[in-house]
């Protein structure tokens, strides 16, 4: 995987590769944001369609749980390191394409489900596709941004979230409104065909998948060894972990919720939390990136500072909406936890990059995501969906019980950003010093 290049550098390797000029680093990053939007709206689609699934298929709260977390990550977690190794030397584009074309494929077939089991391994045939997105993206982000510019990008494709979560929440039940909640599964499906076909034609590979630079990448075990006894790596993906467990739990059930505790259609309940919560984390995303990038230019520490304040307002925002009875005021409060949560992932990625050099990059990345994936994806819907029906069957008071036991585990990511901050520098010293690297 490529190092951080100096900004001349990196100006020269972003024009030409090979002779042939090579994609505008913003048309790259645009395509890989319609990526991601897909990526998102597929898990998102999941959660707005929650009540006419488990209605088509009589199944409980527990079920659903367990088709929008372990179904979904049983696969993403297994391929998702062998997959960013596979990054660190081989063309990050078509990985890329390929996992977007295979969940996409994938998608298609959800919406053809005739039992809960097929459905399940629907959702296992989608993890495995997307476990050939984050990494290897975030590693091709890399390779095209300067350090000064990679907030912005990391937090243009951080947007992903949020039009993904309007287009699962808002779109997919609006869709199934006028026909059913399978014809929104078949339109994301052939929507996803496309962009990974114009990525794979349109974006080209930086100058990097060489048999030399292939000869650099360390061998697994012991990257891993190196990589896992990192604190700063540590502390990262705690942090994602914790955050994404409490945050992905929310936007799971959310929808769910508003249409229980508030007695609205499940297009209705779809729309209001997109809405709510979706434009004012877009606009904090986007916010967080920009400052990010201006206060943390010659302290990279800052970005862990600014995403340890978000990440705690935001929890204590959403644990009072989860306990509202009035759904004004539920909206009112979800535009300041949107702003505040809506930012604070990016400095996990913009940090991760920041630390990692160039042969450890896409594997260490995958690390911290599959952390994340089999702890926060897996844990946070099928707990608080089993903590729902033990206590009050499908009510919204079961629901609010079980969000609230899963919620508060923010906390601990707040911690973890905040040791970070007195590890990230000398980690990044040492990790480059392993690599062989200078400077």
């Amino acid at each position: 995987m490529a190092a951080p290049l100096s900004p001349t550098a990196q100006t020269a390797a972003t024009h030409c590769v090979n002779g042939r000029p090579l994609t505008n680093r913003w048309l790259a990053l645009t395509l890989l944001v319609f990526v991601a939007m897909l990526n998102y709206a597929d898990r998102f689609l999941m959660s707005g369609l929650a009540e006419p699934i488990k209605a088509q298929f009589g199944i409980g709260d527990a079920a659903m749980g367990a088709l929008m977390g372990p179904a979904f990550v049983l696969l993403y977690t297994v391929f998702a390191l062998p997959i960013a190794r596979l990054a660190d030397r081989r063309s990050r584009v078509v990985i890329v394409a390929t996992g977007c074309a295979v969940w996409s494929f994938f998608t298609l077939l959800s919406g053809m489900a005739t039992s809960p089991a097929m459905l399940a391994l629907s959702r296992v045939g989608v993890g495995i596709g997307e476990a050939a997105y984050q990494a290897p993206a975030a590693a091709l982000i890399a390779a095209y941004f300067p350090v000064e510019q990679r907030g912005r990008a990391f937090a243009l494709l951080g947007t992903a979230i949020y039009f993904g979560q309007m287009m699962g929440f808002a779109g997919g039940p609006a869709i199934a409104a006028v026909y059913d909640w399978r014809a929104a599964f078949h339109a994301l499906g052939v929507a996803g065909l496309v962009i990974a076909a114009a990525t794979f034609l349109i974006v080209r590979e930086p100058a990097r998948e060489t048999a030399a630079h292939a000869a650099l990448v360390p061998p697994l075990w012991p990257t891993l060894r190196l990589l896992v006894g990192t604190p700063s790596l540590r502390h990262l993906a705690a942090l994602l972990a914790f955050g994404t467990l409490s945050g992905v739990t929310f936007g799971m059930w959310g929808p769910a919720l508003f249409e229980r505790a508030y007695g609205l259609s499940t297009r209705d309940a779809g729309a209001a939390f997109a809405l709510s919560f979706g434009l004012p984390g877009l606009a904090g995303m986007l916010g967080f990136g920009v400052l990010a990038d201006r206060r943390g230019r010659n302290d990279p520490t800052v970005q862990m500072r600014l995403s340890a304040f978000a990440l705690g307002g935001c929890t204590l925002l959403i644990i009072v909406v989860t306990w509202l009875d009035n759904f004004t005021l539920a909206r009112i409060l979800a535009v300041p936890a949107g702003l505040l949560g809506g930012g604070w992932s990016v400095a996990v990625m913009a940090g991760l990059q920041y630390l990692l050099p160039n042969a450890y990059r896409a594997t260490g990345t995958a690390i911290v995501l599959l952390v994340t994936g089999l702890f926060a994806t897996v844990l946070g819907p099928l707990v608080a969906g089993q903590v729902s029906d033990w206590i009050a069957g499908t009510g919204a008071m079961g629901l609010r019980i079980g969000l609230s036991v899963a919620l508060p585990t923010a906390a601990i990511g707040v911690w973890a950003a905040r040791a970070a901050i007195h590890t990230l520098e000398r980690d990044h010293t040492a990790l480059k010093v392993a690599a062989g690297e200078n400077g």
